[in-house]
């Protein structure tokens, strides 16, 4: 791309948080964008708590000390994701004169009426509207160049393994899944008959939401052949991208969508792991208020209003992203379903790009 050639194109403010998924999948789709693009990380202070429609078009909930500075020449689309960075996007179209375009990630806890277009998945359900673009999975992508590298720096430490090889990737403890000793043990118990069956080596790797005594039981509970990675902050070994570059299948826990979306877009055989789900508050726990699609049944009434005006966050739906992912023939699950045996691949990101693309057809910026 030529110099005029990027000054013609509009300029991106990427807002980037401390949730490695999220900021994955904010880069992911500033690179495919092809726009130059800012990184903006925000740090947050204790007000981020309160809702979205109390701070409003403001910074309050930012720590100004720690986070990028934020002047400028403004930008002409701010992408962020979930609910911390909306009041800062906010503010940022305030500053351009109105003239920035919002897009925003996964959920907002705020109305979607204030976003030109917000990106979603099924587990966020999100009701049907004209600016909200329902996607089938997260838009997590990894760089082909650093998947290369990888394989080529872990293809000689795993060389000696027996395959096919099998990586677990093993996410942990969240607001609607628990992982713990017990489950750990069962995951193992599971993995190891899994590898039995083909007579190969397991690899596994955790994550930081990987509680450690859920890890030493998992660790315990092996039987097979394995390599197992367990996850230190700031390692340069941590041989996750290998894992994905080498592995011949893939066994990932229903908790980590991330993960899960990058272990299918390999193009590989993918089951995934059930957890536990946490016990959730009277009406998040009633499934009935939310089952069927944005415009049928009760939750097309009161309750998508309250969702969509960001008064009501929906507990997430792990289970329609597995049942979507195993419909295209891109994941199945252990001792459930199997994947459809027509595979039909990802094109999420394709239709993101467009979508905002289309945002500023016409639009001289």
């Amino acid at each position: 791309m030529t110099e005029e050639a990027a000054r013609r194109d509009p300029l991106v403010w990427v807002l980037l948080a401390d949730r490695a998924g999220g900021n994955g999948q904010l880069l992911s789709l500033a690179e495919a964008l092809g726009w130059r693009y800012e990184r903006k990380a925000m740090a947050y202070n204790r007000r981020n708590r309160l809702p979205n429609l109390l701070l409003g078009a403001s910074l309050a909930s930012v720590n100004l000390a720690t986070s990028s500075p934020l002047q400028p020449p403004w930008p002409d689309l701010v992408i962020g994701a979930s609910r911390r960075s909306v009041p800062v996007a906010r503010w940022i179209r305030a500053q351009s004169g109105g003239r920035a375009k919002l897009v925003h990630l996964l959920h907002a806890m705020a109305p979607l009426d204030l976003f030109d277009l917000v990106i979603t998945t099924p587990q966020y359900r999100l009701p049907d509207r004209g600016n909200v673009l329902h996607l089938a999975a997260p838009l997590n992508r990894i760089d082909a160049l650093l998947l290369r590298e990888a394989a080529a720096r872990w293809a000689p430490q795993l060389a000696d393994l027996r395959r096919p090889l099998h990586a677990l990737l093993v996410g942990g403890n969240s607001a609607t899944h628990r992982f713990d000793p017990a489950t750990a043990r069962r995951l193992g118990g599971a993995a190891s008959d899994a590898v039995a069956r083909s007579g190969g080596t397991l690899l596994v790797s955790t994550s930081p939401r990987t509680p450690a005594a859920a890890a030493d039981a998992l660790a315990d509970a092996l039987t097979c052949p394995s390599f197992v990675y367990r996850w230190r902050p700031g390692d340069a070994n941590n041989p996750y991208h290998g894992f994905l570059a080498l592995a011949d299948r893939f066994i990932v826990t229903a908790d980590s969508a991330s993960q899960l979306v990058e272990a299918c877009l390999t193009g590989k055989p993918v089951d995934v792991f059930d957890l536990p789900r946490r016990r959730q508050p009277v009406l998040r726990s009633k499934e009935w208020l939310w089952r069927g699609s944005g415009d049928a049944g009760l939750f097309a009434g009161g309750v998508a209003r309250l969702v969509e005006w960001g008064l009501l966050k929906p507990p997430r739906d792990f289970a329609a992203l597995h049942r979507l992912l195993r419909a295209r023939g891109l994941a199945g699950s252990i001792g459930g379903s199997p994947a459809a045996a027509e595979r039909r691949p990802l094109d999420d990101m394709e239709r993101a790009v467009a979508a905002i693309r289309g945002l500023f057809a016409g639009d001289p910026h």
